[in-house]
């Protein structure tokens, strides 16, 4: 199978080029995900060409072998990657089943890994993760102690069990939002850190 562009649309065509048809997410259970993000390059590719500068076309490149190593491992099957820019073919083998398996569920619970080139900010991001798993630890804790002093133990259970449940879908929803999921991998932490401190609280 090989993996090229007509026009600015990424196409997928049988050996030797022939019967290309265009990337759909429902005809070769894709994604739409990685659908958009193979159009979205076939579109860029098209703007870039041999006198856009080397920079632009090395980008260009290795973005499309990132989406044919993707469009591998989704589809189970090698593809054959043919570089708008240079001409070039490249081979993509489909990683092993165990390597794909463990592929698909980091991208079901991060999301799909970000642009080629763009850095990922460990360091603001694990500060604020950091920050956030403080605040919501001592607000449980808080809680609990207010709970458990005022009322029973069996009560600072119940309250913490509904803080933990109101905030989870909040969490899994922005888990993929670009700053707004070191906040969420903050606040899960904090909640599973939390939930110790309040064990030790009631009993």
């Amino acid at each position: 199978m090989e993996l090229r562009i007509r026009g600015e649309r990424a196409v997928l065509a049988g050996p030797g080029g022939e019967h290309a048809r265009e990337v759909d997410p429902h005809k070769l259970a894709i994604g739409a995900d990685l659908a958009q993000a193979l159009h979205e390059w076939a579109r860029v590719a098209s703007a870039v060409s041999a006198d856009s500068g080397a920079e632009a076309g090395a980008v260009v490149s290795q973005r499309g072998r990132q989406l044919a190593g993707r469009l591998a491992s989704v589809m189970g099957t090698t593809v054959r990657f043919v570089d708008p820019v240079t001409g070039a073919d490249t081979v993509v083998e489909p990683p092993p089943p165990a390597v794909a398996r463990r592929h698909r569920f980091v991208q079901a619970v991060l999301g799909p890994p970000g642009p080629p080139g763009e850095p990922t900010p460990w360091l603001t991001g694990l500060t604020v993760s950091a920050f956030i798993a403080a605040v919501v630890v001592v607000a449980m804790l808080a809680l609990a102690s207010a709970v458990v002093r005022e009322t029973s133990g069996w009560l600072a259970l119940v309250a913490a069990a509904f803080v933990t449940a109101g905030i989870s879908p909040s969490l899994w929803l922005i888990r993929r939002t670009p700053i707004l999921r070191w906040a969420a991998y903050g606040a899960a932490g904090g909640v599973v850190i939390a939930w110790i401190g309040v064990l030790v609280i009631v009993f």
